[in-house]
């Protein structure tokens, strides 16, 4: 039955033709091709090479066909060919353990892809609110900062916001790695060749790569190519979902494909919007970004990396993302010029869901310490001008005798991975020795005994 209907596909009776008129930067202006938008197409360069492309908009009666490849070759006048095909891309489990293009091609060194699996579409509407199961069970990271204080339940969906060279692809590595989930699914989009396969080989490795698909679109590529590698890597996340899977995804990073979206944007004639962004931008991430989280079986739970231009935290990208999210993790440089690793932000960072995933106690304790770090930063210049006095004020005084066990706590190797019981007792063991030294000195020394 299968075979039937991969043959009326590719037997689809009327062929759509046009011809290209120009090439205006990513985006080429065809006649006489009337296909909808999505459509897959075929541009026939008069050298005897076919390059696809996809149709991503209209001006006036003429199709704006975005090339997914080199246009060197094209010309004015080269057939364009639709077939009634629209954007899809072949999944089976045998994908597990592979680097892919986002054509769905293997670009590793390993054996062809084996036959079987079913065509998923690569734009799909949003599951019904209603009918997604709520997000009520702790997932474990390994990452003690992660679990304690941003703690992430399955199927959530957070933002890893950083600048260069601050740590965020060992953050996702860490995750990729440690993270409880069955099948991680890993988007490198616009990344350095070089990269890619250091982060394949370093962050994730022989045993991490086991259970994780890679989806990878380096930054030389076309923009729809990279566009489709995020939309390629949400689709494989959602096949495993549906079969009742729990997957962890990992973008990297939404600022490219921001980036991917406004080349095409700009190119088919958009205004920009905010800081170059046209409004296609800010339309496309939430539909993207809502497609992830728990279904009626399974659940998809996504750490979505974003670029933050000049640490600037109202960067347009980085203030839609985290509107949209269920939380974020801030990377800091000044953590990171210091040496503490991962240089998570627990102050600037937040899980929105943290509350119906632990219990009462282990809430108050996550707050307590946060109250901590929070006073230490507030009388920090005063401390470091050594023109604070000690006993001024007994609760800075204790986040004072307590922040050297607390920064023990956060930092991690990277190769480190924390059980997460052992996490929360660590916690509550940091705690629990400060609240007896408060006791001891409210109480003061023991009496001495009359002899």
């Amino acid at each position: 039955m299968k075979h039937l209907e991969e043959k009326v596909r590719s037997l689809f009776p009327i062929r759509v033709s046009g011809q290209i008129h120009r090439l205006l930067g990513p985006v080429a202006e065809s006649r006489g091709l009337f296909a909808p938008v999505g459509a897959q197409c075929e541009i026939r360069c008069r050298g005897g090479s076919t390059l696809p492309a996809e149709v991503v908009g209209f001006r006036g009666e003429h199709a704006l066909v975005a090339p997914c490849g080199d246009t060197r070759g094209m010309a004015a006048g080269d057939r364009v060919d639709y077939r009634g095909e629209m954007a899809r891309i072949r999944v089976s489990s045998s994908l597990v353990g592979r680097v892919i293009d986002a054509e769905g091609a293997p670009i590793d060194d390993a054996p062809s892809l084996s036959g079987g699996g079913v065509d998923v579409p690569l734009h799909r509407a949003p599951d019904n609110p209603l009918r997604r199961l709520p997000v009520d069970t702790p997932l474990a990271t390994g990452i003690r900062a992660v679990d304690s204080f941003c703690t992430v339940g399955r199927g959530q969906r957070l933002g890893v916001f950083a600048g260069s060279g601050v740590g965020k692809s060992v953050l996702l590595g860490m995750l990729a790695r440690s993270t409880a989930a069955e099948v991680v699914v890993l988007g490198l989009i616009g990344e350095r060749s070089r990269e890619v396969r250091e982060f394949v080989e370093r962050e994730l490795g022989e045993h991490g790569l086991r259970r994780t698909v890679v989806v990878a679109a380096t930054a030389e590529e076309p923009a729809l190519k990279r566009l489709k590698a995020a939309l390629v890597a949400m689709a494989i996340a959602e096949y495993f979902r549906d079969r009742g899977r729990h997957v962890l995804l990992l973008l990297d990073s939404l600022t490219r494909v921001a980036m991917a979206q406004r080349e095409l944007g700009l190119s088919m004639g958009e205004p920009p919007a905010s800081k170059g962004y046209p409004p296609s931008v800010f339309a496309f991430l939430p539909k993207l970004l809502e497609r992830a989280g728990p279904g009626a079986r399974g659940s998809i739970t996504g750490f979505f990396a974003a670029l933050v231009e000049t640490d600037d935290k109202n960067d347009p990208v980085v203030d839609c993302v985290r509107s949209v999210l269920d939380g974020h993790l801030w990377l800091s440089r000044d953590l990171a010029e210091h040496g503490h690793f991962p240089a998570i932000d627990v102050l600037a960072s937040l899980s929105r869901v943290q509350p119906r995933l632990i219990s009462d106690q282990r809430l108050r304790c996550a707050r307590r310490l946060r109250s901590a770090l929070a006073r230490y930063k507030d009388a920090e210049d005063l401390i470091r001008l050594g023109a604070y006095v000690s006993g001024s004020d007994p609760a800075t005084d204790e986040s004072i005798r307590i922040l050297p066990r607390i920064q023990e706590f956060l930092t991690q190797d990277r190769e480190e991975r924390t059980d997460y019981e052992e996490t929360w007792k660590r916690l509550e063991s940091l705690l629990g020795d400060e609240s007896g030294r408060e006791r001891e000195e409210s109480e003061g020394p023991e009496p001495r005994s009359e002899p």
